[in-house]
């Protein structure tokens, strides 16, 4: 008997209407559209605007386009973890609120907090109820409001980030297409280098962290760099050649959107040309959970049956990893 794969069986994404440009950001931080572009590759990025809206919205929109795509009954769905860093409040999970509008009744939902590599660490849990047998449709979604958490005044964080996200249907599948091999990694001595100080059980909301802006995203934009450099290159690398892929068997490298420089570097260290890379930096941003469904939206009619995807993400905590896949349609 062949071995269940997890496979993704349907995309779709979400973005607000507001687009906000780097010109716009000219008039409230002191930066201009080449240093911008030339930093990162970013031209624009979304903005969910609108008093009492919160990731839900967009992960609502990008779960219910995904249910009528593929034709999905909601009261089909097993599971539905929502990878996101910005949930609508502390509790219940952004996932609950999810399930409940989209009429996921018969599912138990989740959410999981890895920063950037959310989405695929999300999807790597997802696939272990797949492979175990225990569940058939399982829905992973990725998603962040990261307008909630930036400082419009602070240049290294507000020209990177935006809002954003995109859900995927797994699965089972006894073909040779699915998830094939996953490798995650973690090191929370980086915690110093990106983090949100206060919100949570140490530092709880006071007038005094409000002041001090202790409520937004800060990074050390170089440190990240290095070993976001490092990491995500080194094992987009790794998990070539642990499944003894070359650069000609890849058909797609899909990585996380934080930087241009960055997605540059890794498809250097695996070879892979240009026109294997997916990339929506410049109209999105960093989206943080939400850039790889996101791109697997925006390339769907790209890909085939078949096709070899390396998915490479790195975030905050630090947190990084790789997944191969074999894709498993063409698309309609």
């Amino acid at each position: 008997m062949a071995k269940i794969k997890a496979a993704i069986t349907g995309v779709h994404g979400y973005v607000p209407e507001y687009v906000l440009t780097n010109q716009e950001l000219e008039t409230m931080v002191e930066t201009n559209d080449e240093w911008i572009t030339s930093r990162t590759g970013i031209k624009e990025r979304r903005i969910l605007k609108g008093e009492g809206k919160g990731t839900s919205v967009i992960g609502i929109e990008a779960a219910k386009g995904l249910l009528e795509k593929t034709n999905t009954n909601p009261e089909d769905i097993d599971l539905v973890i929502f990878a996101t860093i910005t949930p609508d409040m502390v509790f219940p999970a952004t996932a609950n609120l999810v399930s409940a509008a989209i009429g996921a009744t018969n599912a138990f939902s989740f959410d999981m907090g890895a920063a950037c590599s959310g989405f695929i660490y999300a999807l790597t849990t997802g696939t272990q109820f797949i492979e175990a047998g225990t569940y058939k449709k399982v829905l992973v979604l990725g998603a962040d409001k990261m307008s909630s958490i930036i400082d419009y005044k602070d240049r290294t964080t507000c020209i990177i980030f935006g809002d954003g996200g995109g859900a995927v249907l797994l699965e089972p599948s006894t073909d040779d297409n699915g998830i094939i091999d996953a490798i995650h990694k973690s090191d929370g001595t980086g915690a110093e280098f990106l983090k949100m100080k206060a919100g949570g059980s140490a530092y709880p909301a006071t007038h005094e962290t409000v002041d001090a802006k202790e409520h937004y995203a800060r990074q050390d934009g170089a440190t990240v760099f290095k070993f976001a450099v490092t990491n995500m290159a080194d094992y987009a690398a790794k998990i070539m050649e642990r499944n003894n892929l070359t650069a000609d068997d890849v058909d797609w490298l899909v990585p996380h959107q934080a930087n241009k420089r960055i997605i540059d570097a890794t498809a250097n260290r695996m070879g892979v040309t240009e026109d294997k890379v997916m990339m929506n930096i410049e109209k999105y941003g960093n989206t943080t959970s939400g850039t790889i469904p996101l791109l697997l939206w925006d390339y769907e009619k790209k890909l085939k049956k078949g096709d070899n995807l390396v998915l490479a993400a790195f975030g905050g905590g630090f947190t990084w990893g790789s997944i191969y896949l074999k894709w498993a349609y063409d698309a309609k």
